[in-house]
């Protein structure tokens, strides 16, 4: 997808290049250059600038002329030398959008090979090369070359493994030239600088190359250039890494190696480095280095221990988990059911009031059928009904709202008159309690008194029983009827002499 608002200058570069031969195409693309520096360096501008170059494939041009033979391009080594510039340039603080997996798989990985590939035929060519303007010349796009692939690994620094692990790095590595090898281990130390945990990610093999390579150069080169350099490198490596220096310490490939280097005579200008290698390497750098190890192997024991108690731990925590859970999850379906009863009540509420206006619309409606229906002479006297009722309803409204009134006003004195009845109905019963108890258990208060009526009936009644049964001894029997008669009755004298 073509990106909108593109740069014209590159649009028709790339019409020119599409329509142009191939021999003339690399001579074309140079004027990339003259575009991204006439461009303010770190600007949203020059970012857009690289996106259209990289939309309309011209990166892609620039890759493929890379690949080409040198001695079929116009300019030759020249040109080569400012495409490899243009690329590096362009790839680095480039978005590639939608296509971010072929350019971070395909196409970077592809620029690195072939920038490894030139500085090969380009050393190739030094060497070989008897002239000395044609050296220097050579020289100096070997530079470029590798200056550009640094900037290309500068902004991608996951390129780095693909260089360490690339044959053709190794081959650069292994020179005898003295220019070109201080360039490659110089670009080396600067790719260590800029990330050099990516060095223990490569194979062991290639890792011990590399370091057999710097060590050979520090013993056996003459040239003070290169042996500072492998020094200042070998020194980055022991100190980034405690593999590579107990590598270095141990190892039997490097058996030695500290007495080899206290027999090198120091220059002036990189004793201090040296100075340092050698301290590192002395047993007693190695024993506060197998001391750290111990220690970090310590860490790394307690690390696992607390990480084994924690989980032990939460092993014996389910329970609560288990509890937060179900109250969470209670609390969660409360408030669901919550939110949903309020929906329904609000939907009901609408609904509601939908069907009273509704209704309302519904009578209007109605009356104003009615009202068609009715004879015009008529429609005065329904007015007047209306009216009437209309003012019923208004007077019935307002007397039950100031009676309501009335009523909350009168509403205290009424609840202490219910009070005060329900008190007195209280007292009431409580008194008549009171007077049926005191009448069940009133004391005896003697005999009722005989009016003289009942008395003449009862001393007949003990005439006539006399008279029918006449006794033996008048008085005794007399007596004794007389007891009898009383005790039927249930009225004794006040005092009886029965000692008869």
């Amino acid at each position: 997808m073509k990106p909108m608002g593109t740069d014209p200058r590159i649009l028709s570069l790339a019409a020119e290049v599409a329509v142009s031969p191939e021999q003339n195409v690399p001579v074309i693309l140079l004027k990339l250059k003259e575009i991204i520096n006439n461009t303010p360096f770190g600007s949203s501008e020059l970012k857009k600038v690289k996106q259209d170059i990289y939309c309309y494939d011209l990166i892609q041009y620039c890759l493929l002329v890379l690949s080409q033979d040198c001695s079929r391009i116009q300019g030759g080594w020249t040109t080569i030398s400012q495409l490899t510039q243009i690329l590096s340039h362009c790839c680095v603080g480039l978005e590639p959008g939608e296509d971010a997996e072929e350019f971070y798989n395909e196409l970077l990985p592809s620029a690195v090979e072939n920038f490894l590939v030139l500085g090969r035929q380009l050393q190739t060519c030094f060497i070989n090369t008897a002239k000395g303007e044609e050296k220097d010349a050579l020289l100096h796009f070997f530079e470029v070359v590798t200056d550009s692939l640094f900037w290309l690994l500068g902004g991608h620094v996951q390129l780095i493994q693909n260089v360490l692990r690339s044959d053709h790095f190794l081959h650069l590595l292994q020179t005898d030239n003295v220019q070109v090898g201080s360039t490659v281990m110089t670009m080396l130390q600067n790719i260590l600088q800029i990330n050099s945990g990516d060095l223990l990610r490569i194979e062991g093999k290639t890792l011990h190359s590399i370091l057999d390579e710097v060590v050979f150069k520090l013993l056996s080169t003459p040239s003070p250039v290169i042996r500072s350099t492998a020094t200042s490198l070998l020194l980055l490596m022991a100190e980034s890494h405690q593999e590579i220096l107990i590598l270095l310490r141990l190892s039997a490939c490097y058996k030695g190696l500290r007495s080899l280097l206290n027999k090198q005579e120091p220059g002036t200008e990189f004793s201090q480095e040296l100075r340092q290698l050698i301290g590192l390497l002395s047993p007693k750098v190695y024993q506060e280095v197998e001391e750290q190890k111990l220690h970090q192997a310590a860490c790394l024991i307690q690390a696992y221990w607390k990480g084994f108690q924690t989980r032990k731990r939460l092993k014996k925590l389910p329970s609560a988990v288990i509890t937060l859970q179900r109250s969470f999850r209670s609390k969660r379906t409360k408030m669901l059911l919550k939110l949903s009863r309020q929906k329904e009540e609000e939907d009901c509420r609408l609904q509601l009031q939908l069907q009273r206006q509704r209704a309302m619309r519904l009578s209007q409606e109605l009356r104003l059928s009615m009202l068609e229906i009715v004879h015009p002479g008529q429609v005065e006297k329904h007015n007047r009904e209306m009216e009437e009722k209309s003012a019923l309803i208004i007077q019935k409204h307002w007397r039950g709202y100031r009676e309501r009134k009335n009523f909350r006003q009168q509403r205290p004195s009424l609840v202490e008159y219910k009070a005060a009845v329900t008190l007195q109905r209280a007292t009431l019963k409580f008194l008549a309690k009171c007077r049926k108890k005191k009448k069940l258990f009133a004391p005896w208060q003697g005999l009722r008194e005989l009016t003289d009526a009942h008395r003449v009936e009862l001393k007949q009644q003990v005439d006539d029983y006399i008279r029918r049964h006449p006794p033996y001894s008048s008085t005794a029997v007399t007596l004794w009827l007389k007891s009898k008669v009383l005790a039927g009755t249930g009225l004794y004298p006040r005092s009886m002499n029965w000692n008869i």
